[in-house]
């Protein structure tokens, strides 16, 4: 009698149990992902670049010239050379097209190369979204945000509180930090989630030793995607401004020409968000690829796309907490 009454209560706790180990061995695997492409990368990266001459310590990692990151860093250096002088031209008296058209080029590669912003959405796509309209319009969405931070910070930096180049500067690292943050967070509660969904299925199949019968084996809890998950990809991904964008709108401010560094910058952002789009589109195929396949695999095939899902929510969370961590690293050793 006292077993009939307690498998109603051992369900739930083995359900969690199985959700916590889920979710620990998701984010164990995602670390060891991150790892592996980070022992890739690292003997192609080089030291930190130094601080623009305008003392703004907006910095992004610099492969070396070597391999197809160092061609997109050095094709995007000197698109920022070029719209420098872009710049100039036109305080000469020059045309309007030639900064708009190297600002939009700028953005194409700039997405292209090195970034959190493209990892987060892809991640949450992954993880989650299905829609490619959706995909795309968080790109946009992102992509024009980092614009409109980037202008934030120069212009009301600037222009309205006065601010030295060194206080914009501890306000970048504020908005870095906060956006990593964010991108953690973010993958914190896709990965509770997706651990959730994936246990409800594992427990249908009677993993919990539940019969043919048992209630506990329904279909998971609806997962479906808020506009606050969204809002959160969003700002995880678009909060921190490209450091391009700030040394342009900075490098404008000096001529005299904000107005055409803030154009400048949003064609930037039309050309990011095109790209990143592109990106996303990808994910969305790969996602209804797989969905299609698993479709065709019962019980098995759905269990192997919650696990990607998983997967793809704890690698969010990684990126998170690594970001961070190197951004500790750096202000520790600064």
């Amino acid at each position: 009698m006292s077993v009939g009454v307690a498998l109603p209560e051992a369900a739930p706790r083995g359900r969690l149990a199985l959700r916590l180990t889920l979710a620990a061995g998701a984010v164990a695997l995602a670390g060891l992902l991150v790892a592996a492409l980070a022992w890739l990368v690292a003997p192609t990266i080089a030291a930190p670049p130094p601080r623009s001459p305008f003392g703004i310590g907006f910095r992004e990692a610099t492969p070396s010239a070597t391999g197809l990151g160092g061609w997109l860093l050095a094709v995007q250096s000197s698109f920022s050379r070029s719209l420098q002088a872009a710049l100039s031209a036109l305080k000469a008296g020059g045309d309007w097209g030639p900064l708009v058209g190297i600002g939009f080029a700028y953005g194409v590669f700039h997405a292209a190369g090195p970034g959190h912003g493209k990892a987060v959405i892809a991640g949450y796509i992954v993880a989650g979204e299905r829609a490619l309209r959706r995909g795309c319009a968080l790109s946009f969405a992102a992509a024009f945000l980092q614009a409109l931070v980037a202008i934030a910070i120069v212009g009301i930096g600037s222009l309205i509180l006065g601010a030295t180049a060194a206080a914009m500067s501890r306000a970048g690292t504020l908005i870095e930090t906060a956006s990593f943050a964010m991108v953690a967070f973010l993958g914190l509660a896709l990965t509770w989630r997706k651990s959730g969904a994936l246990s409800w299925r594992l427990a249908g199949s009677g993993a919990l030793g539940c019969g043919p019968d048992c209630a506990h084996g329904v279909a998971p809890p609806r997962d479906g995607e808020s506009w606050r998950a969204r809002t959160g990809v969003i700002l995880a991904a678009g909060s921190r401004p490209c450091a391009g964008a700030v040394l342009l709108l900075v490098f404008a401010l000096s001529q005299s020409m904000l107005g055409a560094g803030i154009l400048a910058v949003l064609a930037m952002a039309l050309g990011t968000a095109l790209t990143t789009s592109a990106l996303a589109s990808l994910a969305v195929f790969a996602k209804g690829a797989a969905l299609r396949l698993a479709g065709g695999r019962g019980r098995a095939g759905a269990l192997a796309v919650g696990g990607l899902e998983l997967l793809a929510a704890a690698f969010v969370l990684v990126l998170g907490l690594a970001m961070l961590a190197g951004l500790a690293r750096g202000a520790g050793g600064a």
